[in-house]
């Protein structure tokens, strides 16, 4: 199967979509389940569907991972448009945006230690989840030029920095289409956040929103377990003059102990099951039944299931597979699939 599809543009109001996975593992159940939700989305509607390839965080980076994910999401019916957008290909437009809000006074250098912190965390009333970055810990004054000569090649102090983002001290509200209305106030919960780590890396609060809005995109989906990065991206996005999209974060495929997919359930990853001779029609199916988009599951392809598609029958619980391999369990035959939600 092609993988770049070469459908002709969609009416004006299209939405515009993307599949974004870090190649540092496999496609499992779960990435599988948040990417056919994310491209029916766009697909019932007309849209373009975009594939991202979030490789920043170079140390994670598999070889040839990358290859392996769009293969194996071919396999299960998706396509995509335009190509490939490479993330470790696109620093100029993070340094932009970085001088952007540098020049608008939303960002300082972040010298704390990791056991300043720690410490912050630690403190008696802290929450357990640890502690907001304090407005306490922002420079009282800086240099209008500050970022540029941080920056410059040698200055000895770059390696020494984190840039943080300066957050606002007011609550973000949006709904999400899946979880409904949400409000959170990001200074109280996590404060002034990272977008340029003491390393050179980029953060992927800032890689996200700047390429979001450089794409147009406009309908993210994602797995719920980022549920909590959209507030600062928000608020990241409305720094940078942008408008923000449309959310929704679809609830994750966990084992019968409560613990989400990840990279070492190998069993359950799309590669494996190719392997054990599951047809891409009969895992389509039971992802869509788990998903409440059919009532029981039964063989399809994505292309069946534009029709059948509607926020409002999305599950809004967790999909708990008896063959996700807990801390304690040793792996399962992943032959069975189970398409029980989770209460």
């Amino acid at each position: 199967m092609n993988s770049h599809s070469h459908r002709s543009p969609g009416p004006p109001c299209a939405p515009r979509g993307r599949y974004a996975p870090s190649p540092t593992g496999p496609i499992h159940l779960g990435n599988a389940r948040t990417a056919l939700v994310a491209w029916l989305s766009v697909r019932s509607r007309g849209g373009t569907f975009l594939w991202r390839l979030e490789d920043i965080d170079t140390p994670r980076v598999v070889p040839g991972m990358a290859s392996e994910q769009q293969a194996d999401l071919a396999w299960l019916g998706l396509d995509w448009d335009e190509g490939i957008y490479v993330q470790s290909q696109r620093t100029a437009f993070y340094e932009e945006a970085l001088d952007r809000l540098a020049a608008a006074g939303r960002l300082f250098p972040c010298r704390r230690s990791r056991k300043d912190l720690h410490a912050l965390a630690s403190a008696p009333h802290g929450p357990e989840t640890g502690a907001p970055y304090p407005a306490s810990f922002r420079p009282q004054h800086l240099e209008p030029d500050w970022y540029e000569k941080l920056r410059a090649a040698g200055h000895p102090d770059a390696a020494d920095a984190a840039i943080r983002f300066r957050v606002d001290d007011r609550p973000v509200e949006w709904t999400d289409r899946i979880h409904g209305p949400r409000i959170e106030r990001v200074d109280e919960t996590v404060g002034d956040f990272v977008l340029k780590r003491r390393d050179g890396l980029y953060a992927y609060q800032l890689a996200v929103v700047v390429d979001d809005l450089a794409m147009g995109i406009d309908d993210v989906v994602r797995g719920a377990d980022l549920l909590d990065s959209t507030a600062r991206q928000i608020q990241l996005i409305e720094a940078l003059g942008g408008t923000r999209p449309a959310y929704a974060h679809v609830p994750l495929v966990v084992s019968p102990e409560g613990e989400k997919l990840s990279k070492r359930d190998r069993g359950l990853a799309l590669a494996s099951l190719r392997s054990e001779g599951v047809r891409p029609e009969t895992l389509t199916g039971r992802l869509a039944a788990s998903l409440g988009l059919l009532d029981r599951p039964e063989p399809c392809r994505p292309t069946d299931l534009m029709p059948l598609f509607a926020w409002e029958r999305i599950f809004k619980s967790s999909w708990v597979c008896p063959n996700a391999r807990g801390r304690s369990r040793p792996d399962r035959d992943p032959s069975v699939l189970s398409t029980t939600p989770r209460s």
